[in-house]
This record gives structure tokens, sequence and C-alpha cells, in this order.
């Protein structure tokens, strides 16, 4: 239990669970992203996920790229997943985060158990770096890495454009042992 949470996150975090999703989590996983990519700035997805791009999204992911979810009362209330960093093969052992709480949700630790049960996921799969790329305008998200041992190691300045505006990326990095 290298980051203080159960090895891969199948019991119990307080109330909170942590589990693969399955084809069944879909729709609340699409409805919690959807928001973001309608209203917020934390994806740059510009255009709404079908149905059936969320299945194709989470059916090709596998291994330590798979998709987990929070569960809380029965309840989906948010997801994470692991991606490759970048397409080149001396990236291999890095890998990016991606962790989404439902907006009613937050503050709950709920996101806590998320990043936690990817770096655990990460660690077992034998990568090196996690990276987060995260909009400045995040600030909660960027204090939750801080706390779990990510450091800044960058901005990318007006790098995305969203709702008519730039926006700014935090780049930000944790080393596993």
């Amino acid at each position: 239990m290298r980051f203080g949470k159960q090895p891969l996150g199948f019991g119990p975090v307080g109330a909170i669970q942590i589990r693969r999703a399955t084809e069944a989590d879909a729709e609340a996983i699409r409805a919690i992203y959807n928001h973001e990519v309608e209203h917020e700035t934390a994806t740059f997805d510009l255009v709404p996920r079908s149905l059936e791009d969320q299945l194709a999204w989470q059916n090709a992911r596998q291994g330590a790229f798979c998709v987990y979810v929070a569960e809380l009362d029965g309840q989906v209330v948010g997801f994470g997943a692991l991606s490759p960093y970048k397409e080149r093969a001396a990236y291999r052992t890095s890998v990016e985060d991606s962790v989404y709480v439902r907006r009613d949700m937050g503050r709950r630790g709920i996101g806590k158990a998320i990043v936690e049960h990817l770096l655990e996921t990460a660690a077992d799969g034998g990568f090196h770096a996690v990276m987060a790329r995260i909009t400045t305008l995040s600030a909660g998200s960027i204090a939750l890495h801080e706390r779990l041992g990510f450091q800044m190691v960058g901005i990318e300045r007006e790098i995305g454009r969203k709702f008519n505006r730039w926006l700014d990326v935090a780049i930000m990095q944790k080393l596993i042992p």
C-alpha cells in the first residue's frame, strides 16, 4: 500500500468505493464528462460525447489504462483513468492522469481517492512518472495534486481556447520510486 490506500481500490475508502468502470457506468461517466465539456474548462474537448463515443473510449482502455469510477451510496460520483503520456517509445514509462468528480460532490475526498488509486495503479504497472495537465483555472485540482506529492514543472501559456478565451495549462509531475 504504497500511497496509503487499498491496492487496486476494489474496497471502500471511507464511504467511497473505487472500482473498474463497466459498460453500465458509461452514461454516468458521460454525464460527468459532458458537463465539463459544455460548462467548464477542465477538459479542452468542445463537443459532448455520445453514449457510443463514451463506450468506445472506455473499451479502448485496458490494463493500467482502464477507467475507474468512484461510487458513493451506489452512485457514480467521479471517474479517473491513466493514459499514455506521449506516443514515442521513450515516454512509455510515463502516464498522464485524468480525474473528474461530479460538480455537486466536490470537497468530499472523492478526487483524492481517485488520484491515490491511479498512483497505486501506475506503481503496480511499473510506471516511473505520472503527469497531470490541469488548466490553471482549476485551483482545487492543482492543490489536490500538490497534496498528493505532484510538483509543478511548467505552464503552457495560452495553449487552448475555450469559451472565447485563452487558457493556460499547468504541468505537474510525480515520480514513483
